[in-house]
């Protein structure tokens, strides 16, 4: 059964990413299901199991910038809008009708991008939430209850807006809050990176800041250390981010990275991170901009894949904005404004610049720091 399991599982159609071979070792034989019993680097809580606390729960996780320019790998922020559309939203139910330690994707949706939606899978194996999920639930120790998942993705694929990330970070967070919220921040973070891992490597730039909220500094993983870079209040930055009509797969935007790289980038590229750093820490958004526009390292190499990206740069810095740089992998661009007041405008040159340059149709969306990360946004009670 669990081989035939396994093989229905490597020939879903539609996935998000490809299944880790550790991840394959032990499923139910209908796909949608997946055993909290499989293999995984995690450790499975060994003290008393955790009653429920509630029976359903519903997190949101927003977007996040990764890299910030210089900072590759270990430098990102978490933005979000009011309407709290510039995310991912999962809501985790208990279901008595599954097996006991079982995860099932349920639904997965987009209001905003409805075709969107029939391009992941609802094996669990094979989509970031449900993953992330599985990775909850073995930290908690549950053995005797089911949950079943339901994804609404705001964030659109490929887009260099920690999409993967945020369907991770709500749905360990939902899982959690079920079962009274046990886990520590870290463990949160790495139960969200046992998804990130398998759609695009080792590193917890966006998932971190898609659970802590603002900006995170990654130094290191063994042993496991986040440092939340915490600025000023009096800090009015807003982010303008412009996404064109056009996916940029990490893999690709990986294999495009420099092997090797010479001893004085290598010096320069450190010094703009740690004036990053410094910039949040004193809350100096003109040195935020200037710092995050100065990597020489990864923007160089890729934004050529991207069609326009040099022109959409110049384009913000000529209407105002102290910095741009590629978020995450991209293709979405990100330009850091001082308070709202220019980013209508900014976005307009941006948005016009990936056209006219690039012949990208593209949109924009003017967004804030947050503060928050993943979080709860309702709960019903127990039966």
């Amino acid at each position: 059964m669990a081989a035939a399991a396994a093989a229905a599982a490597a020939t879903s159609t539609a996935s998000s990413f490809p299944s880790s071979r550790r991840a394959r070792d032990r499923v139910w034989a209908r796909p949608s299901l997946v055993s909290l019993r499989s293999a995984g680097p995690l450790k499975v809580n060994a003290a008393a199991e955790p009653s429920p606390a509630f029976q359903s729960v519903t997190a949101f996780a927003p977007a996040t910038v990764a890299n910030l320019g210089p900072g590759f790998d270990f430098l990102g922020c978490a933005v979000a809008d009011a309407s709290l559309s510039l995310g991912d939203t999962v809501t985790a139910t208990l279901d008595p009708t599954l097996p006991p330690a079982t995860v099932s994707i349920a639904s997965v949706t987009s209001p905003s991008r409805p075709h969107l939606a029939a391009r992941l899978s609802k094996d669990p194996l094979r989509n970031c939430a449900g993953v992330a999920a599985i990775a909850a639930l073995r930290a908690l120790g549950v053995r005797s209850h089911a949950v079943s998942i339901h994804l609404t993705k705001g964030l659109p694929l490929g887009s260099g807006l920690g999409s993967s990330a945020a369907s991770a970070a709500a749905a360990a967070k939902a899982v959690d809050a079920l079962f009274g919220s046990r886990l520590a921040r870290d463990d949160l973070v790495l139960a969200g990176l046992e998804s990130e891992k398998a759609v695009s490597g080792f590193h917890a730039d966006n998932i971190a800041p898609a659970i802590l909220g603002g900006f995170v500094l990654v130094r290191s993983y063994d042993p496991f250390h986040l440092v939340p870079l915490v600025s000023p209040p009096a800090l009015r930055l807003h982010f303008v981010l412009v996404t064109p009509d056009f996916e940029a797969p990490t893999s690709k935007m990986r294999a495009a990275l420099p092997k090797e790289v010479p001893v004085h980038q290598h010096v320069r590229n450190s010094s703009q991170a740690a004036a990053l750093v410094a910039a949040v820490l004193q809350g100096d958004a003109g040195l935020i901009g200037s710092a995050m526009s100065s990597d020489g390292i990864v923007e160089p190499t890729r934004a050529p894949l991207i069609p326009g990206m040099a022109a959409v740069k110049a384009a913000a810095l000529q209407a105002g904005a102290l910095g741009c740089t590629i978020s995450g992998a991209g293709p979405t661009a990100v330009a850091v404004i001082d308070g709202e007041d220019k980013g209508e405008e900014v976005a307009r040159r941006m948005v016009d610049a990936f056209w006219s340059a690039g012949k990208l149709k593209a949109t924009a969306t003017v967004a804030q720091l947050d503060t928050l990360g993943a979080r709860v946004i309702s709960t019903s009670a127990l039966h």
